[in-house]
This record gives C-alpha cells, structure tokens and sequence, in this order.
C-alpha cells in the first residue's frame, strides 16, 4: 500500500512530495505505519550514521527494518501523542541545518510539520511524502474537536455528534481539514457516507 495520487484540489490542501537525501549534519525522519517504506528507499549507511528516526508504527511490521539500517538513533513509540515529547525535544535541540524528513499519514505529517514550525523551520523546508491510508485528520468548525481518521464523507462529529461534510480546505496551524454540518438547513437530510476520494 503505498503511494496515492491525490486528485486537484484547492490551494490549502498540502502537496507532498517524494522524499530524497540531503546534504546535513542531521536528519530527522518521523514516519508512521507504510511511511517507513520511504526511509528505507532512501536509505544509505552515509545517512543512516547521521539520522534520528522515530517511527510509530500503527499496526505496520517495519520496525525491524528500520532499526537494521542502525540510524545514530531510533525511537518507536505507541502513537503520535506518545511521541510527541520525543519531536519536540530534538527540534529544540536541533542546531541550523537540521534536515527534516516525514512520511506516512497525513496527520502524521501535519502534526509533527507544525512541531517542526514552531521550531522555526519553514514549511517550505521540511520534505514529505505520503504514504499508506488516505483517512483524514478533521476539525469540527462548530465545537472545534478533532476527530482522527476520517475515511468517509459525510461522517459523525466524535464530539458533539453533527453529521459532517468533508471539505479539502485544510489549516496548517491545527494540522487539520475542516468538516461543516451537511444536515444544518435540513436536519436529517443527509447522503450515503462513501469513501473521500471515491
């Protein structure tokens, strides 16, 4: 499962790339789940002597494979919220030239890009790549919870329970797409929930 073409959308929604080495004193490469399969394609032992990887692996089997590249440092932790510590300590103590690589879902890569920013990296520095499941990172606009995962559209709010339609506007800052009540002026009036890109 790995690479998906994302249809065209509007100008917020992020567009990845396709990770390649760079020049650096250190790299730090955050993957989750088939992300991993894009360090591995990258991989040499020249960068690998220099690269903190940490990797949540979200059910994928690529921990192994991961830690036979012997990086100067690997972490594997349980989830993002449980990793998180972990980021924001490297970036903290990052020094300039610091080479930042994600890859994985996409709220994988929203989440630690926006680590990586209040950091003071720019987005535009930072290279990702998608791979692995297409599901969605969505704020409610009208309680503001978030809800992981998203794979249909419409779908329910995990917070306050609206029927939401997926919108491709996304905001940088929360690491998120935004979802709108579907049913507002006709409560119960709501489509068949089908796959987002279907």
């Amino acid at each position: 499962m790995s690479k998906f073409e994302f249809p065209p959308s509007i100008k917020s929604r992020p567009v990845y790339g396709t990770l390649e080495a760079r020049p650096g004193k250190a790299h730090l490469m955050i993957a989750d789940a088939a992300g991993a399969e894009a360090i591995l394609d990258i991989a040499t032992p020249e960068l690998m002597a220099r690269s903190h990887i940490i990797y949540i692996p979200r059910g994928a089997t690529h921990g192994e494979a991961l830690r036979g590249l012997t990086p100067a440092q690997y972490y594997e932790g349980p989830s993002y919220a449980a990793s998180v510590t972990r980021i924001q300590r490297v970036l903290q103590d990052a020094h300039m030239g610091l080479q930042v690589y994600l890859t994985g879902t996409e709220g994988l890569m929203g989440q630690a890009q926006n680590e990586a920013m209040q950091a003071g990296i720019p987005h535009t520095a930072i290279q990702t790549e998608h791979r692995g499941s297409v599901a969605r990172r969505m704020q409610c606009v009208h309680c503001k919870g978030i809800t992981e995962d998203v794979e249909t559209d419409p779908f329910v709010c995990s917070h306050c329970g609206l029927n939401l339609f997926v919108r491709d506007h996304y905001s940088r800052r929360l690491a998120a797409y935004q979802g709108v009540c579907i049913d507002a002026e006709d409560p119960g009036n709501v489509p068949q929930a089908k796959g987002i890109y279907e």
